[in-house]
């Protein structure tokens, strides 16, 4: 039986301004009302599988919990990684968890942010890999290619075994005249970072290569602790631990790697462009997501979240919308968007970290206006969810309802806030929100003061584990 693992860390920086660092594209949907995450969870359907074990940050478990719990996969058991550490330690805590008990399945191992459209020929490739893992391999899964494409890692397949192939050696992205010889040969696939084998052989093959991160990998899962749905790992004995992928730490060093060619596709959705490539188009090749009105325009993705977008005479751009940004590329030029990235991210401004729409445990907020001294904030809170009990040293807060019921912790007194109702919160008073019926709260926060930002927040009680 298999143990998928899926790896769900990650920033996703090309498809910035929508994927952002607190809300990364594996948690975004692109190509189906489903997010990444949720597609790549619901594509094992059908294959003879345990309950997956999903590894993250500890800033996303409650967007991954959140998303488990809408496809009805609250059974997974879900590590957070303290640090990152790339994949090679990541996979290593997941198959010390796998092998507890006395266990030792076989780890299906999966990126939380892959575009797979033949679902059917994924689950026969799986099957085609089994018996080699089972046999002792350690399987990857490489893309035949549909084209010389450079931004890919290949695999140079060598003999045949059983129904895939001996992996004869790794190489680095290319240039596009050494894409074009891989592709002319028809002996190299494309580095997919999809696996399959038995925990314990990987285990195996870490404590060969790598034995000083499978000692603080196994340090790490040797001092846990449950919250909620989560399970931490030791921060301080994970911090010892080597950072480097599986390729470099066992996958170039074994001799028992096997490759499975997979013909499924395939696409890392890796840049607009290459999202472009998989969507669906007009006539004149435009894909369009949202408000927006095009006219002389070709070959041309243009997704408007919050506003309408118009387009005249333009051919090959990408333009994507959000309420507090607006990205124009020439789609050839979409893999440099990491540079504005990088720059946002020097420049520390919010734009890199996060949307407009925040997204917590118990609901949404979005910062609808602010100025000097005033930010305006809708608010939701789903049934039966309640904020943290806290205190703000430098603001005071008005909230007025605009649909649902509020149940307000103002000091020592609680009462009802219905619609069209409202409430003051003094600077330094002990309050609570939380919304006791079966429908979403939804109120207008207006904070006034001299300092308002999200730091001003003293949490005395809290039901997420973050006072």
């Amino acid at each position: 039986m298999l143990t998928p693992v899926i790896m769900a860390g990650g920033t996703g920086s090309r498809l910035w301004p929508l994927s952002r660092q607190l809300r990364p594209k594996q948690f975004l949907s692109f190509t189906d009302e489903a997010t990444m995450l949720q597609q790549t969870l619901s594509r094992l359907q059908g294959l003879n599988q345990q309950s997956p074990i999903v590894i993250c940050n500890e800033e996303h478990r409650f967007l991954v919990a959140e998303q488990l719990r809408q496809i009805g996969g609250e059974g997974g058991r879900i590590l957070l990684e303290p640090m990152g550490r790339n994949t090679a330690p990541a996979i290593a805590l997941a198959a010390i968890a796998a092998t507890q008990q006395g266990k030792d399945p076989l780890l299906l191992v999966l990126a939380a942010d892959h575009l797979i459209q033949d679902v059917e020929r994924f689950h026969a490739c799986i099957e085609q890999a089994i018996p080699l893992a089972e046999q002792g391999h350690l399987v990857t899964f490489g893309v035949v290619p549909t084209h010389a494409e450079t931004g890919y890692g290949y695999i140079h397949q060598g003999a045949e075994l059983g129904q895939g192939f001996k992996v004869k050696c790794f190489v680095e992205k290319p240039d596009a005249d050494t894409a074009a010889t891989y592709l002319a040969s028809g002996e190299y696939l494309w580095n997919s970072g999809m696996f399959l084998f038995r925990a314990s052989r990987y285990l195996e093959e870490l404590e060969q290569h790598q034995p000083a991160m499978l000692e603080a990998c196994r340090a790490a899962m040797g001092d846990t602790a449950d919250d909620l749905d989560f399970t931490r790992v030791c921060a301080q004995a994970f911090a010892k631990c080597p950072d480097d992928s599986i390729d470099y730490a066992v996958m170039e060093k074994t001799d028992k790697a096997a490759v499975v060619p997979l013909d499924a596709r395939w696409s890392d959705i890796g840049s607009w462009s290459s999202l472009w490539d998989v969507s669906d188009k007009c006539d004149a090749g435009n894909s369009c997501h949202g408000d927006v009105l095009h006219e002389e325009t070709r070959n041309t993705l243009v997704r408007a979240d919050s506003r309408l977008v118009a387009t005249v005479g333009i051919d090959d751009l990408v333009i994507i919308e959000t309420k507090d940004a607006v990205l124009v590329a020439h789609k050839d030029k979409a893999q440099d968007v990491k540079k504005i990235v990088q720059r946002l991210k020097e420049q520390q401004r919010p734009e890199f970290v996060n949307h407009r729409e925040v997204y917590r445990p118990w609901g949404i907020y979005d910062s609808v206006d602010n100025g000097e001294r005033y930010q305006v904030k809708r608010i939701t809170v789903k049934p039966g969810a309640k904020l943290s009990v806290q205190m703000h040293h430098h603001r005071a807060e008005h909230w007025i309802v605009v649909s649902g019921t509020a149940e307000v912790t103002n000091g020592e007194n609680t009462y009802l806030v219905s619609e069209n109702e409202s409430t003051y919160i003094p600077i330094g008073q002990v309050h609570a929100l939380k919304n006791p019926g079966v429908i979403p709260l939804e109120l207008i926060e207006v904070q006034s003061g001299s300092y308002l930002g999200e730091d001003d927040i003293v949490r005395l009680k809290d039901n997420y584990g973050r006072a």
